[in-house]
């Protein structure tokens, strides 16, 4: 039953491997009249499939699959008058093609965030192979508020061990200790600062 469970085409079929070397290439979306690019400067890095309800996924997939690079490498190289913001209140401002739907670019522009600084990509939307495998399997029990059937996650986390994505309901151990440690340094960086006068409180407005 397991085989018959589909998480994302990117990975249905097997799982492929970063090449050597691969510096980068272009995002392009579904449009098939003036599509929107980004043109990318660089490997990715944390690439996963992702089951929370705000990142983009291809028609019919239960997973999105998403990774990061660095936020300067990433330039709209055609068509930026086609993307918007999907929503302004979220944290990763996800830029879309007004026309298709598909997310372009995710950006963070609050500073004192953890992954300020990465941009989330869809590397799927790429026609150029070599991408960082996805690693893992995030926030899995969210595809439930999707519209899965809760029963169906036994083998849906099955599914996803056998192609080699362990399934979390957070992000990976890495990226949670990573979390950790910016907030660590955050917090110690406040109370050296909170024991001098309180005066430049209002500089935390973000």
């Amino acid at each position: 039953m397991n085989g018959s469970v589909s998480i994302h085409p990117a990975v249905d079929n097997g799982i492929m491997p970063a090449r050597v070397g691969f510096q980068g290439g272009t995002l392009v979306c579904l449009c098939r009249t003036d599509p929107v690019e980004i043109t990318v400067g660089s490997q990715s890095a944390h690439n996963h499939v992702c089951g929370c309800t705000r990142c983009w996924k291809p028609a019919g997939a239960r997973f999105s699959q998403v990774a990061v690079v660095s936020r300067a490498k990433v330039k709209v190289s055609a068509n930026r008058k086609k993307l918007k913001v999907v929503d302004e209140s979220a944290v990763i401002k996800r830029h879309a093609c007004k026309d298709c739907g598909v997310h372009m670019v995710g950006r963070i522009e609050n500073k004192q965030h953890p992954f300020f600084g990465l941009d989330f990509i869809h590397t799927e939307r790429s026609p150029q192979a070599g991408w960082s495998p996805p690693e893992f399997a995030a926030f899995v029990s969210s595809i439930i508020e999707s519209g899965e059937k809760p029963e169906n996650m036994a083998a849906i986390r099955a599914r996803l061990k056998e192609i080699g994505l362990e399934p979390y309901d957070c992000l990976s151990p890495p990226l949670m200790d990573a979390i950790a440690t910016h907030m660590a340094k955050a917090a110690s960086k406040v109370k050296r600062t909170g024991k001098k006068k309180g005066k430049k409180k209002k500089k935390a407005k973000r």
